[in-house]
């Protein structure tokens, strides 16, 4: 689904872009003396995919703990549909949620309770037709009265799916979101990852399986040691490296991309690839 097309009006002209729903400008994270995040800055509009590269340890599950407001925002300005995450926090976490790679819900709360405890928290009224709605499509109906401690791992993540959705964030972050399903839940997981997109929807997909991110993603970006070193599509990627639009398939494009010796420290990301991105691996 990455594409490089320019959409027009009926009429001929260009319709304006979509709402930003996430902006990030010189976002920079430490783990003590370790940098994970260097002076990123990127933005996500309404209903683009926005697929999250990198190799272990190049910043992407710290990023988007930090958009999340899991992990204080260090340095930098971080919006959410136009709330600061640092300053307008509450408002700009009822505009987004979160999918973890491991979701933890609560023990001792059923299923649907745990939809109805989400409801209440971003205010859904009312919410039982969209909960139900929700447990059918990720096939938790007949686990809808099981305890959150009960549940196996690809139930949780079926379950984060259905906590994410029911209140129609306007930026969904996911990362590794097909962890633990069974083929039946991928299907049914990108359909819906898809769907949402086109409702108007932000997403961030970060994830290691690159077949999935080619699938759904609208744009490309590229994390490595830290720093950006690719935001684009598709095709800007094949043009960057070989120049001009060949038929390379994205795991290619990953590593040609990633693969380049580390930068010197005056390196900026201003150029549109820079397969140099400095930095270190964070723990």
């Amino acid at each position: 689904m990455i594409s490089d097309e320019n959409q027009t009006a009926p009429d001929g002209s260009t319709p304006p872009s979509p709402a930003l729903a996430l902006e990030v400008a010189g976002l920079v994270k430490h783990y003590g003396d370790t940098p994970a995040v260097r002076d990123l800055s990127f933005e996500v509009r309404a209903g683009e995919v926005l697929g999250l590269l990198g190799p272990n340890g190049a910043g992407k599950t710290t990023t988007l703990r930090t958009i999340a407001g899991i992990l204080p925002v260090e340095s930098g300005v971080i919006r959410v549909a136009g709330q600061d995450v640092a300053r307008q926090e509450r408002a700009a976490k009822q505009r987004l949620a979160w999918v973890p790679d491991d979701p933890q819900p609560f023990d001792a709360m059923t299923v649907f309770e745990h939809l109805e405890f989400i409801a209440r928290l971003y205010r859904v009224e009312p919410f039982e037709a969209e909960a139900e709605r929700l447990l059918e499509r990720f096939e938790l109906t007949a686990k809808r009265e099981a305890l959150g401690g009960e549940l196996s791992r690809g139930m949780r993540q079926k379950l984060a799916f259905c906590c994410a959705f029911l209140p129609r964030p306007q930026l969904l972050l996911l990362d590794e979101p097909l962890s633990g399903l069974d083929p039946r839940g991928i299907r049914s997981a990108k359909a819906a990852i898809a769907d949402i997109a086109k409702e108007g929807v932000a997403v961030v997909l970060s994830s290691h399986q690159l077949d999935l991110v080619e699938e759904l993603a609208t744009r490309l970006l590229v994390l490595d040691r830290g720093r950006p070193v690719f935001d684009g599509t598709l095709n800007d990627a094949r043009a960057a490296i070989d120049g001009e639009a060949t038929t390379e398939r994205l795991e290619d494009l990953f590593f040609a991309i990633t693969e380049g010796p580390p930068p010197s420290e005056e390196a900026t990301q201003s150029a549109p690839l820079d397969t140099d991105g400095d930095g270190e691996a964070a723990p």
